[in-house]
């Protein structure tokens, strides 16, 4: 089906510029003349509309794209301009064409009538349920300027954690692949050449030495053989967990166990719950249906199925704060705010502190992190070179006090 861009006149006697679909050019005229619009102008746009919906509908937004979109729809929303002009101006603004023809499918089917939350929720590999959700709410409380600022804001937060946590990690991964870069020079090429010349001493060699030389022989015959397996095993893993949900749960529940990832992933899932739950609820969501969407968005599988649990909990009649602190996934003091917002009648409030008070233990959970994993990769790095070091050195000491 085509689609049309046309110019008509309105009962009033202005003008209005949009896109509309329709099998034919008759067919535009009699919808617009049932919107009582008198067509001035009409053309056919070059891609049709299904095809646009098509190709966009596949395409993924990036979390810092979106949230650049989502400030430029608040302000000019705010400014007062009408919202079909709103998505006109922000899809000229784009720069890639994938997010321009998502953005025009989107203006597409506003023009035709529909809101704006259901326009979003036919691109769901851009939009997310709570992306679409809150924007629902902003429509029907009548403030969707506001609720896009803030949901602007909940979309650049996400992003700078996520830039912080990436640059974070750049310095220890360069210090890894270094050091394994190293390691394995010494191992291919200098051990073999040290033990050419060791056996020719005809010395007993240290056990030190015993063990390298054995590691280097295996690094050099089975060498390929261990990193073909690694690697097949490697996608094996993975996509296995891609494909299972229960090899993922399993997978899930041990990585809970462990001493510091464990205690990072409760965080940051329970932290993604308190502020999702907040914006929502703050924009006017209904308790169970916040409480739904945010437990969708949380990706570790057993937190994933306590929440769940409690919301069902809430739906029966329990209190907020009693359901969610019978998972033992959420911090006392998120519990103890919770709390405290339901007892006082201030819940969006609260909801918005504990959010707030996640937010700051990740960042901190971020630091120490960073700070006790740099010196361990130095100290594990610099152990293996230590004993490479003293198992190429000890022989040489031997042979100067046998010689001596």
């Amino acid at each position: 089906m085509p689609l049309f861009r046309y110019v008509a006149v309105t009962p009033q006697g202005s003008k209005k510029k949009g896109t509309l679909e329709a099998d034919s050019l008759k067919q535009a005229r009699e919808l617009l003349r049932q919107k009582q619009l008198m067509p001035l102008e009409m053309a056919v746009v070059e891609k049709t509309f299904s095809r646009i919906q098509k190709s966009s509908r596949r395409q993924s937004l990036s979390i810092k794209e979106i949230a650049l979109l989502t400030r430029q729809l608040a302000t000019l929303i705010s400014a007062g301009l009408p919202l079909e002009e709103v998505l006109a101006a922000v899809g000229e603004q784009a720069d890639k064409p994938a997010a321009k023809s998502l953005l025009l499918g989107i203006r597409a089917r506003v023009t035709e009538g529909h809101s704006l939350a259901a326009a979003l929720r036919e691109y769901p590999s851009a939009f997310s349920p709570l992306y679409c959700a809150t924007v629902a709410a902003g429509e029907k409380s009548g403030h969707l300027d506001k609720i896009l600022q803030r949901l602007a804001d909940f979309v650049e937060q996400q992003y700078q954690t996520r830039q912080k946590i990436m640059h974070a990690l750049i310095y220890p991964s360069i210090m890894i692949l270094v050091s394994i870069g190293i390691v394995g020079f010494l191992l291919e090429f200098v051990v073999p050449k040290m033990i050419t010349v060791y056996s020719s001493s005809g010395q007993a060699l240290p056990t030190l030495t015993q063990i390298l030389i054995s590691i280097s022989e295996g690094v050099q015959s089975y060498g390929a053989y261990i990193l073909i397996g690694l690697v097949i095993t490697l996608f094996l893993f993975f996509r296995t967990l891609k494909k299972s949900v229960a090899f993922r749960e399993k997978v899930h529940s041990k990585m809970l166990r462990l001493p510091i990832l464990g205690n990072a992933i409760k965080v940051i899932n329970t932290a993604r719950f308190a502020r999702t739950f907040a914006i929502l609820f703050s924009s006017g969501v209904a308790v169970i249906e916040a409480m739904n969407i945010a437990a969708g968005l949380i990706t570790n599988i057993p937190i994933k199925k306590a929440v769940e649990e409690a919301t069902m909990r809430v739906r029966e009649g329990a209190n907020i704060h009693l359901a969610l602190k019978q998972t033992s996934y959420f911090p006392p003091m998120s519990i103890h705010l919770i709390a405290s917002g339901e007892s006082s009648g201030q819940l969006e409030s609260m909801l918005e502190r504990a959010a707030n008070n996640q937010d700051a233990e990740i960042s901190r959970l971020i630091e120490t992190s960073m700070a006790l994993f740099e010196p361990i990769i130095i100290l594990v790095m610099g152990a293996v070179v230590l004993f490479i070091v003293l198992a190429v050195l000890l022989p040489i000491f031997q042979l100067n006090q046998m010689t001596g």
